[in-house]
C-alpha cells in the first residue's frame, strides 16, 4: 500500500531523514521504533503532508503522493493521530469527531460511522456534548483515534498513542490497535513502548539518527539482542 523510497528531509542544515526506505503492505501493522530525535515523527509528518522539505519518493497504491497537501492526502485515505493528540479543546467531543469527517459529504455514512465510534468508545458517547478540554489524557487519546477513523482511512498512522498514559490506559489503547488490525485496517505505528509495539506488529523498522538500521518481522526484532539492549531493557523473556 505504502512505499517510501530514499526519503531525505532537511531542517535547515540538519538532516532529519537520510535516505529512508520503508514499505507497508495492505492490512499490515508496521511499527517504527527508535530513540527520541531519531526521525520517527518527521517520517510520519512527511508522509501525511505536514513536513514539506524533502527529496525522494512516497508511493500510495503505486502512485506518487510526495508533495501533496495534508487535506489532499486525507481524501486519498491517509490519516494521522499526531503526537500530543492535537484535540480541538474548545469544541465538544462530537464536534471533534465531525471535524474528522470534514472532507466527506456522505451524511448517512458519517452518522453511522459516528455511532460506530461511540460503540467502540462508550466514554465518548457519554461525554459527546462535553468540551474536549475537560477530558482526561486517555479520553483525549480515544477521541484523537476516533476523529482519525471518521475520515475512513485506508492508512492510519499513529504517533506515540500511549505517551503519558497510565498503564491501564496503555493496555486499552493497544487493545484498540489490535481490534483495528483484526478489522483489516493498515497501520503505521510510532510507539515509545517498543515491546508492546513489536508484539502487535507484523513487521518493524529501527531508525537511528535519520537512517533505517534494522528491519524484520515483529518477533525477530523482539529477539534481536541489539534491539533488546537498545530499546527493550534487555531480554524479551
Amino acid at each position: 500500500m505504502l512505499e517510501v523510497r530514499d526519503l531525505t528531509v532537511n531542517y535547515g542544515l540538519v538532516n532529519a531523514l537520510k535516505g529512508v526506505n520503508l514499505r507497508v503492505g495492505q492490512g499490515e501493522v508496521v511499527t517504527l521504533i527508535g530513540a527520541n530525535g531519531a526521525g520517527k515523527s518527521t517520517l510520519l509528518n512527511t508522509i501525511s503532508g505536514i513536513v514539506r522539505r524533502f527529496h525522494g519518493s512516497i508511493l500510495l497504491f503505486g502512485k506518487e503522493i510526495l508533495g501533496k497537501r495534508a487535506d489532499e492526502l486525507v481524501k486519498l485515505g491517509v490519516s494521522q493521530v499526531v503526537e500530543g493528540r492535537a484535540i480541538l479543546t474548545r469544541m465538544t467531543v462530537q464536534e471533534n469527531l465531525e471535524m474528522g469527517a470534514f472532507l466527506r459529504s456522505d451524511s448517512l455514512k458519517i452518522k453511522n460511522d459516528m455511532e460506530a465510534i461511540f460503540s467502540r468508545f462508550p466514554v465518548l458517547k457519554e461525554r459527546r456534548n462535553a468540551l474536549a478540554l475537560t477530558m482526561s489524557g486517555g479520553e483525549q487519546q480515544m477521541l484523537a483515534i476516533g476523529r482519525a477513523l471518521m475520515s475512513r482511512p485506508k492508512l492510519l498512522m499513529m504517533d506515540e498513542p500511549s505517551l503519558g498514559l497510565a498503564p491501564m490506559l496503555i493496555t486499552k489503547i493497544f487493545a484498540i490497535i489490535e481490534e483495528l488490525k483484526q478489522e483489516g485496517l493498515t497501520i503505521l505505528l510510532v510507539e515509545q513502548n517498543a515491546r508492546k509495539a513489536l508484539k502487535i506488529a507484523n513487521r518493524g523498522y529501527v531508525i537511528e539518527t535519520g537512517r533505517i538500521v534494522r528491519e524484520g518481522n515483529g518477533e525477530d526484532l523482539l529477539n534481536d539482542k541489539k534491539v533488546q539492549e537498545a530499546y527493550l531493557g534487555g531480554s524479551s523473556k
